[in-house]
């Protein structure tokens, strides 16, 4: 079978990329390849797990239509800029059905620096579980086509076993991308790049300024349903957030167990820089570097441009607001509840008992005794509780489509990766049928809903280069 690729990056202008060719892998073995989300592209999924279909996800072969290729991109760092970064590991085949197919540890690029370009197993592993996770919940993400081992060993603090991970994106787009240009006073390329940008995914924008606005609004909705899971990205980069509006690069990420509005997980983020309270101010910040680098697009006059850009910028914290108090008063089962305060309260007695986040929201409309047992201060909740249920039209329904049960808990991540690097997959493919059904009751898997123990407890996680 031949995979329909339908490619249009690879016609911008020479500067947007440099080819790269994967490099072949001793040994590929499939560890698992997304059936559903294959036949999306219009691909059959036997046919990704045929010799000539394995030959494609490593990298050994390259696919007839397929134009691989590496990205160029700027990022701010922790608030530090590289006028340079790119895919250093990464290598874009092609797109399919409107998205881009990419193989993540494919071997070096001209991005690559002093990297090998390749990708330990252990984030392979956690990229598909925490993105395909993610889709499951509702949140936009890139997704999960396939994942493999290599036969070969990257060197990290110790050798480990190499993998390689298909990603699937609406576009691998970034604040980053017009970073790049506009530090190098690229107006062309940088219009170039909107017009692309606004193509693929705003066709109703008119210029710089629409895209702007349209931008803030998708990240504004993003972050707050991040929040609404408890999840925190853990390395916000202005390279790692895109214009289309998707989660992408789930390095250090993490979903919260005992709630914290400090939390923080990313070993490498030693500030907290990125810290589950800090992700929409970072968001914003992130945001304004994209203004800034649209600038010329949006006015010759730089004065007025800056002006029209902070119009759009101060809308973010609003449009945010308002999309994090209606998911948690979803969470809550009050649709039109209009109180922040009252969520507010809950979080604050939840972060100071050390609350699980998942389970409250979990039971507070369901097991009062399980709810009740996150608590120390019973009292305290209870009368929360009276405060809430005075409330009335509290939506059951709408509670438990909104609080899953079943999330990608750290300790369980880590349990999957050690069981991988040793050959052993089952706990991977058990942990994804879970997480398939993240809403829905599994009695049989009823451990997979628990916080771990005090020996579980990850306490960082690794961004895997």
């Amino acid at each position: 079978m031949a995979i329909p690729f339908q490619n249009t990056y690879i016609h911008l202008p020479a500067d947007f990329h440099k080819l790269a060719a994967p490099i072949p892998v001793k040994q590929p073995g499939l560890i698992a390849v997304n059936d559903d989300l294959a036949r999306e592209l219009g691909i059959d999924p036997a046919f990704l797990r045929s010799e000539e279909g394995l030959a494609i996800l490593s990298g050994n072969t390259i696919p007839e239509g397929a134009e691989p290729l590496a990205m160029a991109y700027s990022g701010h760092q922790f608030g530090g800029f590289s006028p340079q970064l790119g895919d250093g590991r990464a290598i874009l085949l092609g797109e399919v059905a409107g998205m881009d197919l990419q193989l993540k540890g494919a071997g070096r690029t001209p991005f690559s620096r002093r990297g090998d370009g390749r990708s330990a197993l252990g984030p392979v592993l956690r990229e598909y579980l925490v993105s395909e996770a993610m889709a499951a919940l509702g949140v936009p993400t890139t997704r999960a086509l396939a994942a493999l081992t290599t036969g070969d060993h990257v060197m990290r603090e110790e050798p480990e076993p190499g993998g390689i991970f298909t990603r699937i994106a609406s576009s691998h787009l970034r604040i980053g991308t017009a970073q790049f240009f506009a530090a190098r006073g690229d107006q062309d390329n940088l219009r170039a790049l909107v017009d692309y940008t606004i193509k693929r995914h705003y066709p109703t924008a008119s210029d710089a300024l629409d895209l702007l606005r349209a931008i803030i609004e998708k990240q504004a909705h993003l972050i707050a349903q991040w929040m609404g899971f408890g999840f925190i990205h853990g390395v916000m980069n202005t390279d790692n957030m895109t214009l289309s509006g998707e989660t992408i690069d789930y390095g250090p990420c993490a979903f919260m167990d005992r709630y914290h509005p400090a939390r923080k997980f990313s070993y490498i983020d030693q500030q907290g820089r990125y810290a589950y309270q800090n992700q929409p101010p970072i968001a914003q910040w992130n945001l304004t570097r994209l203004a800034e680098a649209l600038l010329p697009l949006i006015s010759e006059d730089q004065e007025k441009a800056v002006e029209m850009a902070q119009e759009e910028l101060k809308k973010f914290p609003a449009i945010y607001e308002a999309a994090r108090l209606k998911i948690f008063s979803n969470k809550l089962g009050l649709a039109d509840n209009d109180d922040w305060e009252i969520v507010q309260d809950l979080l604050d007695l939840m972060s100071g008992q050390e609350a699980d986040f998942t389970l409250v929201f979990r039971h507070l409309g369901g097991d009062q005794d399980q709810l009740l047992s996150q608590f120390r201060d019973r009292a305290s909740i209870k009368e929360w509780l009276r405060r809430w249920q005075k409330k009335g039209g509290i939506d059951l329904a709408l509670m438990k489509k909104t609080n899953p049960i079943f999330i990608p808990r750290n300790h369980r991540v880590e349990e999957v990766i050690q069981a991988g690097v040793k050959g052993d997959f089952a706990p991977f493919h058990r942990l994804h049928k879970i997480l398939k059904t993240p809403y829905e009751e599994q009695p049989e898997e009823a451990d997979f809903e628990q916080s771990p123990e005090p020996d579980q407890i990850v306490c960082a996680t690794f961004c895997g280069t």
